[in-house]
């Protein structure tokens, strides 16, 4: 889990990695992208837990969210952490369950517990062309 500052609210929250795609980049380079920039870690994909959509209530934003699953390989020394990340945390569910109320968004404990039911689609659900 990564803890950032919520730009709208200016408090701390915590989130998986997360970001966007850059110009001519696969959703999957972007997950391997993102993760590194945000905490620092090599990641192995495994499957694709679920697709969610996201209305900020208090903002009426929608965020369309791609969750994966992955491994962690390895830890990049020197990796330079985006400015926007606090820290970098690893956390068990019962903790994760704790800080409900500091998560960036309910979408966060949801994919967790999908993965928990068993959730996991293959990683050739996405299509690259």
């Amino acid at each position: 889990m990564v803890e950032e500052r919520d730009k709208a609210t200016g408090e701390m929250v915590f989130n998986q990695p997360a970001g966007h795609l850059e110009d001519g980049e696969s959703l999957i380079e972007a997950v391997h992208r993102e993760t590194l920039e945000e905490t620092g870690w090599r990641i192995q994909l495994r499957g694709v837990i679920g697709l969610s959509l996201y209305r900020v209530p208090t903002r009426g934003n929608t965020y369309f969210r791609t969750t994966f699953l992955a491994d962690a390989l390895d830890r990049v020394t020197g990796a330079t952490i985006d400015p926007d990340i606090h820290a970098v945390h690893w956390l068990s569910y019962e903790e994760i369950r704790n800080y409900s109320d500091k998560l960036r968004s309910p979408v966060v404990l949801e994919v967790i517990e999908r993965h928990r039911g068993g959730l996991c689609y293959p990683l050739d659900l996405i299509q690259n062309r």
